[in-house]
């Protein structure tokens, strides 16, 4: 398995495992924690989650894992994200923001104890906050970090601008942006965001990197056109579509990191497969311009 470095004390298998589903794979504590070794036996050693994932549901059912075999923290890098809140208001649930430093501080230690740990590995903000005042939380993201509570500190979902500006609030030590990015998603691409990870050799972290299983639904035109490519091109290198996916993700020089949030083992053993293809260079654009929504000029 690749390790992909983010700071010297933190580096990240380049094949990470995405918890936000767990609440429905309806696992008792002893098959989750199967799985987590299956996991780490293949050197998929970071797991993901968040504080927000099943109103918190998620993290306390790996803490529970974690709490029952106490050798699984020591060999994960452990990950989660603030900053998603809902409030029930006349019967309706409402979802908001929150990065103010209090909130920030309470989240992170909130989620130490339902993870039944005394760290983080890494701690992200989880959206762009549209009141999000970058030297408030950036304060409270440094406290953390001398604290001792997380090890490094990065963000998901922002553009170029809002992580520059946290950035800077944080004197640069933002590590990562958790990101959406699919062949039919270019959101980040279109923004310059991949553009600044890459030349400031910054990691991304890669979310839905199968657009949520919709790549395989053949009723959307946009899924459809870019499958057909990835079918063919697939079967060129005598595996299956997925394993190709993650291989494009894997091919670009930022160096990032997919996300693979299916309880299955076997589509896990498909994205580590993935390290081993080497697409041709055009064979990366032939998947860019499938969907249609990007052009070669």
């Amino acid at each position: 398995m690749n390790k992909i470095k983010l700071t010297d004390n933190l580096s990240l298998s380049q094949i990470i495992r995405g918890f936000w589903r767990l609440d429905s794979w309806n696992m008792s504590t002893e098959e989750l924690i199967n799985n987590m070794r299956a996991c780490i036996d293949m050197g998929v050693t970071s797991f993901d989650t968040a504080e927000i994932y099943a109103g918190t549901l998620c993290e306390s059912l790996m803490g529970e894992a974690f709490a029952k075999d106490t050798t699984l923290r020591g060999k994960v890098e452990l990950i989660s994200k603030t900053g998603i809140f809902k409030e029930e208001i006349n019967g309706r649930s409402f979802g908001y923001y929150n990065t103010t430093y209090d909130r920030i501080k309470q989240s992170c230690k909130e989620s130490l104890q339902r993870l039944h740990t005394d760290h983080l590995d890494l701690y992200l903000i989880h959206r762009e906050d549209p009141l999000l005042d970058p030297w408030e939380a950036g304060r409270a993201l440094l406290d953390l970090k001398k604290e001792g509570l997380v090890k490094e500190i990065g963000v998901s979902n922002f553009d170029p601008f809002k992580f520059d500006g946290l950035n800077k609030a944080v004197d640069g030590a933002l590590v990562t942006n958790q990101i959406e990015w699919n062949p039919v998603c270019f959101e980040h691409f279109n923004s310059g965001m991949m553009d600044y990870l890459t030349a400031n050799k910054i990691h991304p972290m890669i979310w839905s990197p199968l657009a949520g299983g919709r790549l395989f639904k053949e009723d959307d035109p946009l899924c459809k056109k870019a499958m057909d490519k990835i079918t063919e091109i697939a079967k060129r290198h005598n595996c299956e579509p997925d394993t190709i996916v993650y291989a494009w993700i894997i091919y670009h020089p930022v160096q990032a990191m997919p996300i693979v949030g299916s309880q299955k083992i076997e589509r896990i053993e498909s994205a580590v497969k993935a390290l081993d293809i080497k697409l041709e260079h055009y064979e990366w654009y032939e998947i860019y311009a499938a969907s249609g929504q990007q052009q070669i000029r």
